[in-house]
């Protein structure tokens, strides 16, 4: 091989790793491209600026959250509680909010978020309880408390001091979208540029290994666990402020679109690979087919039932096509 070519092969297969290691994070922003056209192509509405800055807005929870779960489901767990603890911070703030402190109301809420992520993590790493069992179970149980303070009413949100967190503007861009970027930046690089991240990564891949360097698996288990509790309870704060209004039912179902986003991002729900930036997109991605959908007039019941389309075809992307193109950089 002569001397100029060598650098050119160098580059080329520098490049076929630089693919196959973001591949899932490629795709879907090929994807979430393609969509964009689409909709713009089709519907006037889509490409203006008060549009798109709407869906932002609309998809800053599950942005939140998935950037929490991105973390759990990496370590080889799950976290199907996140729904209903956002239902219950979003009541529990408009209830503490309409006699009371704001600051005490915002507090207590990121509080109760923070407890059912521990209970959620003692249970699953300590109690050795499957993570989707606990969860599962939190998920029921904690709906229950919802709706057992608040009887089923919606309460008002009307302090000055938190609706700015749900209908704020800065440079024309919502709070909820500054507070879901925030999120994501931070998940991004505790992620990727810290300890805790690849110990993260390592649970989900070699728990086993870890173990025997003298890392505690289970307090690893426990805190994203936690951390999830508390992006979830940051996510009811922004929709109850959006809302101006705290309900029970917030949240419903929230939990499936959380996931969809986060496996539609690149991570493995076999745990030990995980994209934070790959989970957002994600959840921007299931905004904009949302979005698109109404503008298009389509029944509002076909876009759970795309959403469920694109998780199984997700599923199957992840498992099969990446792990092909990262067999064949390797070879």
């Amino acid at each position: 091989m002569s001397a100029t070519t060598a650098p050119a092969a160098d580059r080329r297969v520098t490049r076929a790793t630089f693919v196959a290691r973001n591949f899932p994070v490629l795709s879907i922003g090929v994807v979430l491209a393609v969509l964009v056209v689409f909709f713009s192509v089709r519907t006037d509405a889509f490409l203006t600026t008060e549009n798109l800055v709407n869906v932002l807005r609309q998809v800053a929870p599950t942005v939140i959250v998935a950037t929490a779960m991105t973390f759990v489901i990496t370590t080889g767990q799950i976290d199907l509680s996140v729904g209903s603890v956002v239902g219950l911070t979003a009541a529990v703030l408009a209830l503490l909010a309409k006699d009371g402190n704001p600051l005490v109301a915002l507090l207590s809420a990121l509080a109760i978020g923070a407890l059912v992520g521990v209970v959620n993590g003692l249970f699953a790493a300590y109690g050795r309880l499957q993570s989707f069992i606990i969860t599962l179970a939190a998920l029921t149980a904690v709906r229950g408390v919802a709706l057992l303070v608040t009887q089923g009413y919606s309460t008002p949100i009307t302090s000055p001091v938190l609706l700015p967190l749900g209908q704020g503007q800065l440079l024309g861009i919502y709070t909820p979208t500054w507070i879901a970027l925030g999120t994501v930046v931070a998940g991004w690089y505790v992620f990727t540029q810290t300890r805790f991240g690849r110990y993260v990564v390592a649970v989900g891949s070699n728990a086993e290994s870890l173990r025997r360097s003298g890392v505690d698996i289970r307090r690893m288990q426990l805190m994203v666990l936690l951390l999830t509790g508390v992006f979830a309870a940051l996510a009811g704060v922004v929709t109850a402020t959006r809302l101006a209004s705290g309900s029970s039912n917030s949240g419903t179902a929230f939990e499936l679109e959380v996931i969809t986003a986060v496996v539609l991002g690149g991570t493995s729900l076999m745990g030990g690979r995980g994209s934070v930036v790959g989970s957002a997109l994600g959840a921007v991605t299931l905004g904009v087919i949302s979005n698109g959908l109404v503008l298009l007039r389509v029944d509002v019941y076909w876009v759970p039932i795309v959403q469920g389309v694109i998780l199984v075809g997700a599923i199957f992307a992840n498992s099969r096509l990446f792990g092909r193109i990262l067999r064949r950089s390797r070879s």
